[in-house]
């Protein structure tokens, strides 16, 4: 079954947090004005400054989540929202809290607005987040980050280490096993991982394995707790940088993050645990350090930009990515590639922004101007025979007079059946 047949459309009930852009009433002179904003657009990112389009910050709640989990989502995704409006961003935060995506981007006009995507996935839908890129992708806008393709090929990642080594891109020894046995497995010590998963989900300091028995009882656990295959894999025990590259024609790497273990002897705990990311008052979280920018030569520097930009590419990365390295005997071999990586104001990517002289704000902004670039383009390439629609229409209480009918936005007019290349905006 396909990607498309397993997933359901879905329709919004959202209800966005208003800054105020939304709201203004439609004007006898909107033709003008929009394309009028569509060259100001043009020249303020030309000269690097923040375009006039308004941001539409798009991000999940799921109520399945404690109340803590949804004001911290809530107030990390308000954090970067007020961030972007001081580097002089029109924004729109609009939280999704159910199955009904498509009816909560309804009001707004893929022509007169840009996505910020930082929505990882549809709340009760497990791995949906290729879904939400899917569904924007089908009603038009333009949006930040990777295409779907690309999110739903990073969730297999058997998928990810073919391609890998079909570039050529050094990744350690691995084998997809869906029986809890060894699968003729004899290199060790190997770290077992799920097939299917991010986040670290699943990987502790039991998923370093030493012998067959060892890896037989992890296997099991594996299939039997999270119901997929797992991935075993030649296990690094060398250094770990998380390479966060940013870019879509022309890539930059950020300063790479490394991530010290040196607090333990033994094996089994040097590795970037779900505890290490996600769980303060744990051993991991506390006495695992980063060094940013990672301790390496300039020669190791440059292989390792190298590695992680071929990795980029590999998996058709977009705006921003991270990719996950470990070294062994002077190889960098790729253990991961996060396209659309956690752009949390204490997560790596920001950290290595800020060390390269990003504030928060301006990383943000940096990541819209990407999308903004693909969205002016489009619609300059476009000839319109008629006026775009308004970006939101008039909310409860707010009154407007009746006008004719106009004509489908800008971003409809550019053909109803898209094409590959069209279809990535």
């Amino acid at each position: 079954m396909s990607f498309q047949e397993q997933q359901p459309e879905h329709a919004a009930s959202e209800v966005p947090v208003h800054f105020g852009w939304e709201t203004r009433k439609a004007s006898p002179s909107r033709r003008t004005v929009a394309r009028r904003n569509l060259v100001r657009s043009a020249r303020k990112i030309a000269l690097g400054a923040p375009a006039e389009l308004p941001i539409l910050l798009v991000y999940g709640i799921d109520p399945s989540w404690s109340e803590t989990e949804r004001k911290e989502a809530d107030r990390e995704s308000r954090r970067l929202g007020y961030a972007l409006r001081r580097q002089g961003h029109s924004v729109n935060l609009l939280p999704v809290c159910g199955p009904n995506l498509r009816a909560a981007l309804s009001t707004y006009d893929p022509a007169n607005v840009v996505v910020f995507n930082w929505c990882e996935g549809i709340p009760g839908l497990d791995r949906s987040e290729a879904l939400v890129a899917k569904t924007l992708e089908r009603l038009r806008f333009t949006y930040t980050g990777a295409p779907s393709k690309t999110l739903s090929l990073s969730y297999d990642k058997a998928r990810v280490k073919r391609r890998l080594e079909s570039r050529g891109i050094p990744t350690p020894k691995w084998k997809l096993l869906t029986t809890p046995d060894d699968g003729g497995w004899e290199q060790y010590p190997a770290i077992v991982k799920l097939a299917r998963e991010h986040c670290s989900i699943g990987v502790d300091r039991g998923a370093v394995v030493s012998n067959a028995e060892e890896l037989r009882q992890r296997v099991k656990f594996v299939l039997e707790t999270y119901q997929q295959p797992a991935l075993v894999e030649d296990f690094i025990d060398g250094p770990e940088f998380h390479v966060p590259i940013w870019g879509s024609d022309e890539l930059e790497m950020l300063p790479p993050v490394e991530m010290d273990f040196s607090y333990f002897d033994d094996y089994h705990e040097r590795l970037c645990s779900y505890d290490a990311k996600f769980t303060p008052e744990s051993r991991a979280y506390q006495k695992i350090k980063s060094h940013v920018p990672a301790r390496l030569s300039p020669e190791e520097m440059a292989k390792l930009e190298e590695v992680s930009k071929a990795a980029y590419r590999a998996l058709g990365c977009r705006d921003y990515g991270r990719i996950d390295v470990r070294c062994r005997d002077g190889v960098f071999y790729v253990i991961d590639v996060n396209p659309n990586a956690d752009i949390s104001a204490d997560a790596s990517l920001a950290l290595a922004a800020a060390k390269a002289g990003y504030c928060y704000g301006k990383m943000g902004s940096r990541v819209v101007e990407f999308a903004l670039r693909r969205h002016l383009a489009a619609q300059q390439s476009s000839t319109p025979t008629a006026v775009p629609t308004s970006a939101v229409q008039p909310q409860d209480g707010i009154s407007s007079q009746k006008s004719e009918p106009s004509a489908p936005p800008v971003a409809a007019q550019e053909g109803r059946e898209l094409s590959d290349q069209q279809s990535r905006v």
